[in-house]
């Protein structure tokens, strides 16, 4: 399976914000993902995923400096067309927890 489509999905979309909890961004550089499950293809071709991510939230402070990071986590089931783009993606479960 190309998992390239799914991790251009998670480095665009800002699904990953729903796992912040500090309200700072996911740093697209510590982004990690691994399928969990993959389902089979149903006659037109799309599939069901459920995905593991887990990223640091970049918190700032009010001058424009790092604070800190907050690792986050969370499983998505995600829906892919044929070609293997992601054309839903419904946040199962995840947190955040602070770490440093």
């Amino acid at each position: 399976m190309d998992i390239k489509p799914i991790k251009e999905f998670f480095a665009k979309t800002p699904k990953l914000a729903e796992l912040c909890s500090q309200n700072g961004w996911p740093d697209p550089d510590s982004l990690n993902i691994d399928v969990v499950e993959q389902g089979q293809a149903d006659a037109k071709g799309a599939s069901e995923l459920l995905c593991a991510v887990a990223f640091d939230e970049v918190i700032m402070e009010g001058s424009g400096c790092e604070a800190g990071r907050i690792a986050c986590w969370g499983r998505y089931r995600l829906k892919l067309d044929k070609q293997g783009n992601v054309t839903e993606a419904a946040l199962e479960s995840g947190t955040g927890n602070a770490t440093h």
